[in-house]
């Protein structure tokens, strides 16, 4: 099935950078959150980001204002924004709460709808078990920044068929500077899996007094050829979201090595929690 209309539930840092490369791919998208604030600041984010691109000779300013004019926004949702192709959401990794948006989604949408979810760590097979349509459901995990970075994993269900899977495979090779690559659904799928643990490790290095966070980045920097350091990467992502990952990694292995780092446990109960919040291990964000 060719999908030609999405509905975007979250217009946080994930949900407005989806929202934006499915409406640069040429597809219509509705992008919803729960207050009128978070999709103002949803909207101005992929406005910031499309005007870079006109600025840097990327896209005409026709091109910009005709992926602006694909793209719609609300706060409350219902039947009459459910007849899509695609329904995804990128909100927080709560798994009630996803659960609970797709038991509303899987009343509303027509059958035709495909139901995605951006999660990077929680069991996709769990999400669409509360559907009547389990086949229907599957993960597409876009790395941060999404306009930016080129992987969408394609997180397969175990009910996932395999219509689903070629019509969203289809959907993510099409989308710009993208490349979408099957994985199981698993923890932490393959990429977080990898990544996460070793920017926990990264802290366990800062909290043995083995380097300070310039040098440990710059040794993934200058030793490894990383675009960024891994301390960096946290406050990027918001430690927060890490310690997230790890417990969830944690509880579902049950194998030390993904034990949180007590400073990075430390630090989020401080409310340091990267960028977002004005410090992390670095502190010289504008808050």
């Amino acid at each position: 099935m060719e999908i030609k209309k999405v509905l975007m539930i979250g217009a946080g840092q994930m949900g407005n950078g989806i929202t934006q490369v499915m409406a640069m791919s040429g597809r219509q998208v509705a992008m919803f959150d729960v207050k009128q604030e978070f999709v103002d600041k949803g909207i101005a984010t992929i406005e910031k980001s499309l005007n870079r691109s006109v600025e840097k000779g990327k896209m005409t300013q026709n091109e910009k204002d005709a992926v602006m004019g694909r793209i719609t926004t609300g706060v409350e949702w219902g039947p009459e924004d459910c007849d899509v192709d695609l329904a995804m959401e990128a909100v927080v990794e709560d798994m009630d709460l996803k659960k609970s948006l797709f038991k509303k989604l899987d009343e509303w949408c027509p059958e035709r709808t495909i139901f995605a979810t951006n999660t990077s760590t929680l069991p996709v097979t769990a999400m669409g078990s509360v559907t009547s349509r389990p086949h229907k459901m599957i993960g597409m995990h876009f790395f941060s920044p999404v306009p930016i970075m080129k992987l969408i994993e394609g997180v397969v269900g175990l009910a996932t068929d395999e219509d689903t899977y070629k019509s969203i495979e289809a959907l993510g090779n099409s989308l710009p500077n993208k490349t979408f690559i099957k994985v199981a659904d698993s923890p932490g799928f393959v990429g977080n899996r990898i990544m996460v643990p070793m920017m926990n490790e990264a802290i366990y290095t800062l909290f043995e007094g083995v380097a300070e966070p310039e040098v440990i980045d710059n040794v993934a920097l200058l030793g490894f050829n990383h675009p960024i350091g891994p301390l960096r990467l946290c406050d990027a992502i918001g430690l927060d979201t890490i310690l997230h990952v790890m417990e969830i990694l944690y509880g579902e292995y049950g194998d030390t090595k993904y034990r949180p780092c007590p400073l990075l446990r430390k630090y989020v109960e401080a409310g340091w929690l990267g960028k977002k919040a004005g410090r992390g291990f670095y502190n010289d964000y504008k808050k």
